[in-house]
C-alpha cells in the first residue's frame, strides 16, 4: 500500500521525483499562504472544506502503518483528491487497491450505474474507458462475473497491445530493459543498419558487422522506450513522451523523414508527436497511432507485379490505406490515413503488402494486398480501409492483430482467436479467405498474438506460448518440422511469458521477470559469440543472460 501512495504522488525517476516533491511542496505551501491570507473571509462550509482537505494531505503523507489503515485514510479524502489519486495509478495498484479495500472496490455482479452504487476504483476505470471512447456497456460479458475484474483486465490488456519490449528481424534482435533503454544484437550491413549503430562511411557496403550479447544504442542512452518495432531492413522506437525514432534501409521513405536516405543511428521522426502505438512492415511500409487515434502510414505505396521475368503495367496499391497520384511509388512522411478518420484505430498490424487496423470499438479493417485476400471472401485489393464483415457478425469487441506474409490474426476481448489466409500459419492448416475461428485453441484465453513471414504464436492466459507454421528449419517455433495448428512449446513449461516476438529464423520470449528466452538462429539470439562446438541454430529455449525487459502483466 505503501508503493502505492508512492506511484500515486511521485510517479517518475528517483531524480525527477527528487525535483517533482520539491515542486509540488512548494506549491501546496503557497496555497496555504494564500488560504491563510483569504481566511477571514471563508464561510463556515469553506472553512470546514479547508479542514477537510488538510487532513487529507496529511494522511496521504503520513506513512500508513498498513495497508487496510492506507485504504481507510484513502476513503477519508475529499471525493476530488481521491480520483486524483487514484487517475494517477496504473492498472496493476488499481488492482492491488481494489482487493485490499472492499469499500474501494464495491463490486458486484450487478447492472452498471445509474441502478446500483460503485466504488472509486471502477469508477476511475470507467473514466479511462469513456476517455478512450469505448462503450463499456449495459451488462457484463458472456463469462464475466465482476465489473472491477472485467474492466482491470481491458484497461491492461488495451495498453499491452500498444507496448512491446521485443522486436525481431530476420537476422537482428532489438529489446527494451528495465529502465527503458534500448538494446541490439545481430546483424546487419551498411545498406541495412539495424543494430542502430554508426557505421563507418569507408566500410564497403557487403561487408556485415555482429553484435554478439545485447548491448544498448549509444545515441538513445537518454530516452525511455516503451516499444519497438522492426521489419528486415528498417526499425521503429516509441518513446515515454509519444516521440517515434527511427533507423535502417531508408528506400520508399519507410523511415518517414521525407526521403530515402539510410540512416544508421535512430532520428526522430519530426511530424509525428504524441504517438501510442508503432509498427513496421516487411516490403517497405511503416504505421503509427497516435494518442486521438489516429492512423498514420508512410513508406512504400505501390506494389509492382512480375510474370515470368517481366513487369506487369498493373501496380496494385499497398498497404498505406490512401489513394496517391497513379505515377507515384512512395509516400516519404507520414499521413493519415482519412478514410478512417472517423474512427478512433487502437492498433495496428503490417504484413507483407497489407494492413490490419483495430479501432476502439473492436472493428477490424484490411486494406493493401495479398494473394489470398484480406479477409473479404476474394484476393481483391483494397486501396481504402474496408470493415472485415466476418468479424463484425461475431458481435465479438477485437482488440489486436498479427498479421504475416499471406496471413493473418485477429484477437477478441474474451481471448478468442480468428485467422485467415495462407494454411501455413493461419492456425487452421487450410487456407481460407474469411476469418474463421482457430479450433485448436477453443476453450482457452488468448491474451497475446504475434506473427511474421510463415509464423504465427499466441500466449494464452495461463502464460502458455503456442506456436505455428513454418520455420525453414531455423528452430524459431521452438519444436521440429512444420506445424499447423497451435503447439504449446514444450520446453518453455513452467515459465510465465509476457511477451513474445516471432520470425521465420527465431523467437524470443519475455517471462514475467523480465528473463527473454531465445531460440532459433544463434547468431540473431543475443547469447553470445559462438564457439567451433555450437551449431547455427538453438533449438531450446536459452535465458540470455544479465538481460531484464520490461513488460506488462495482466493485474
Amino acid at each position: 500500500m505503501n508503493r502505492i501512495f508512492n506511484a500515486a504522488i511521485l510517479p517518475w525517476s528517483q531524480h525527477q521525483r527528487n525535483m517533482a516533491g520539491v515542486t509540488a511542496l512548494a506549491a501546496l505551501r503557497a496555497a496555504a499562504r494564500e488560504c491563510q491570507l483569504a481566511a477571514p473571509s471563508f464561510t463556515d462550509e469553506q472553512a470546514a472544506q479547508g479542514l477537510a482537505i488538510t487532513g487529507g494531505l496529511r494522511a496521504v503523507f503520513l506513512p500508513p502503518a498498513s495497508s487496510i489503515q492506507a485504504a481507510s485514510r484513502l476513503l477519508q479524502l475529499p471525493v476530488e483528491l481521491l480520483s486524483v489519486i487514484l487517475s494517477r495509478l496504473d492498472t496493476r495498484d488499481l488492482a492491488r487497491l481494489a482487493a485490499t479495500c472492499r469499500s474501494l472496490c464495491r463490486d458486484a455482479p450487478t447492472p452498471p450505474p445509474p441502478t446500483r452504487q460503485i466504488g472509486p476504483v471502477e469508477t476511475e476505470l470507467r473514466r479511462r474507458a469513456e476517455a478512450r471512447g469505448l462503450d463499456v456497456g449495459s451488462s457484463l460479458p458472456e463469462g464475466a462475473t465482476s465489473w472491477v475484474a472485467f474492466l482491470l483486465k481491458r484497461d491492461r490488456r488495451d495498453a499491452q497491445m500498444r507496448q512491446a519490449p521485443l522486436a525481431v528481424g530476420e537476422e537482428h534482435s532489438i529489446f527494451l530493459d528495465k529502465e527503458g533503454r534500448l538494446l541490439t544484437c545481430g546483424r546487419d550491413h551498411t545498406r541495412a543498419p539495424t543494430l542502430a549503430y554508426a557505421v563507418d562511411p569507408a566500410v564497403n557496403f557487403d561487408v556485415r558487422r555482429e553484435i554478439g550479447p545485447p548491448t544498448p544504442v549509444p545515441s538513445m542512452q537518454d530516452r525511455c522506450i516503451v516499444s519497438v518495432a522492426s521489419s528486415d531492413s528498417h526499425c521503429l522506437a516509441l518513446s515515454a513522451e509519444g516521440e517515434v525514432y527511427s533507423w535502417g534501409a531508408g528506400l520508399y521513405g519507410a523511415l518517414g523523414h521525407g526521403d530515402e536516405d539510410t540512416r544508421a543511428v535512430p532520428c526522430r521522426i519530426e511530424s509525428l508527436g504524441c504517438i501510442e502505438c508503432i509498427a513496421a512492415g516487411t516490403n517497405w511500409t511503416s504505421a503509427a497511432v497516435d494518442e486521438d487515434g489516429r492512423l498514420f502510414t508512410w513508406g512504400r505505396a505501390r506494389l509492382v507485379e512480375e510474370e515470368d521475368g517481366e513487369l506487369d503495367e498493373f501496380k496494385l496499391n499497398s498497404a498505406l490505406g490512401y489513394r496517391l497520384d497513379a505515377e507515384t511509388d512512395s509516400q516519404l512522411t507520414p499521413k493519415q490515413v482519412d478514410a478512417l478518420s472517423q474512427d478512433r484505430v487502437a492498433c495496428v498490424a503490417i504484413g507483407e503488402s497489407f494492413t490490419l487496423a483495430v479501432t476502439d470499438a473492436g472493428a477490424v479493417f484490411s486494406f493493401g494486398f495479398s494473394r489470398v485476400g484480406l479477409g473479404h471472401g476474394s484476393s481483391d485489393s483494397e486501396v481504402l480501409p474496408r470493415r472485415i464483415e466476418a468479424l463484425a457478425q461475431t458481435r465479438r469487441r477485437f482488440v489486436a492483430v498479427a498479421a504475416g506474409f499471406c496471413h493473418a490474426l485477429a484477437l477478441t476481448e474474451m481471448g478468442e482467436l480468428y485467422g485467415w489466409g495462407d494454411a501455413c500459419a493461419n492456425g487452421h492448416g487450410r487456407e481460407e479467405r474469411t476469418p474463421q475461428r482457430v479450433a485448436a485453441l477453443i476453450g482457452q484465453c488468448v491474451k497475446l498474438v504475434n506473427a511474421r513471414y510463415l509464423c504465427s504464436c499466441a500466449v494464452t492466459e495461463k502464460n502458455e506460448l503456442l506456436t505455428w507454421g513454418n520455420s525453414g528449419g531455423e528452430g524459431s517455433l521452438g519444436h521440429e518440422g512444420l506445424q499447423l495448428t497451435p503447439t504449446r512449446v514444450a520446453r518453455l513449461s513452467g515459465v510465465e511469458v509476457a511477451a513474445v516476438a516471432i520470425d521465420r529464423k527465431h523467437t524470443l520470449a519475455a517471462d514475467a521477470d523480465g528473463v527473454v528466452w531465445a531460440f532459433g538462429q544463434r547468431s540473431s539470439l543475443g547469447l553470445g559469440a559462438s564457439g567451433p562446438e555450437d551449431s547455427a541454430a538453438v533449438p531450446t529455449p536459452t535465458p540470455i543472460p544479465t538481460l531484464r525487459v520490461r513488460v506488462l502483466n495482466s493485474p
